[in-house]
């Protein structure tokens, strides 16, 4: 059977796409502030009327530019139901391959905001119906802990990636050391391994408040 493939943008949608792309490159460099609409235009190729036209404002198009990377970050890798540990490990794998992911997933964190982006309830019912998915595969009720358990898996992956000056004041070559990149993946997945085939470590419900270090 021939390879289908999708046909080539044409016309709006193909100036869209190309607005889309020369902005999420602007973003990941320089963020929301220091982006500048007429370096995005002409990456793209069109008048910077264009991006008000389609997009409304600057912060508007960074939003567009947030949402297909928060949908890259939803889709990643394997379930986390399916495999928590491996997911931790496909996560890793995404992050390092898409440095620019890594890079709006920050400015956003940076980025004051009024309001949520649009289709953000069904981002978080995406979301909270992956914590439900680990909480089955434990074995277990569902419960905020597992919205915890998700967050610091995604964390785990992130955070090598996200503090590369960091990762260079204790020795580790993150940045261009392959054989350092493949064991700090192996650090990473034995870690939620560890974690994850000891639940008598993980809390149960959210009641860590009414438990006080060494009681």
């Amino acid at each position: 059977m021939p390879n289908q493939t999708e046909p080539p943008l044409t016309g709006a949608a193909a100036t869209r796409a190309a607005l889309l792309a020369a902005a999420r490159a602007e973003f990941a460099e320089h963020g929301v502030a220091g982006a500048r609409v007429d370096r995005i235009a002409a990456s793209a190729g069109v008048n910077k009327e264009r991006i008000y036209g389609y997009f409304g404002s600057k912060e508007k198009l960074f939003d567009a530019v947030m949402q297909i990377a928060l949908d890259e970050v939803a889709e990643v890798a394997a379930s986390a139901g399916d495999d928590p540990v491996e997911y931790v490990g496909g996560m890793f794998d995404v992050y390092l391959r898409r440095p620019d992911l890594v890079r709006l997933l920050m400015w956003e964190s940076l980025h004051h905001r009024d309001g949520s982006l649009p289709e953000q309830s069904w981002r978080g019912q995406r979301c909270r119906d992956k914590a439900a998915e680990i909480g089955a595969r434990l074995g277990r009720e569902p419960s905020p802990e597992d919205a915890r358990l998700l967050l610091t898996l995604k964390g785990l992956a992130l955070i090598p990636l996200a503090l590369p000056r960091l990762a260079d004041l204790m020795g580790l070559g993150l940045d261009d050391d392959p054989d350092e990149l493949a064991a700090m993946r192996d650090t990473l997945t034995a870690f939620a391994r560890a974690a994850l085939t000891a639940p008598a470590s993980l809390p149960a419900s959210g009641d860590a408040a009414d438990r006080s270090v060494g009681s």
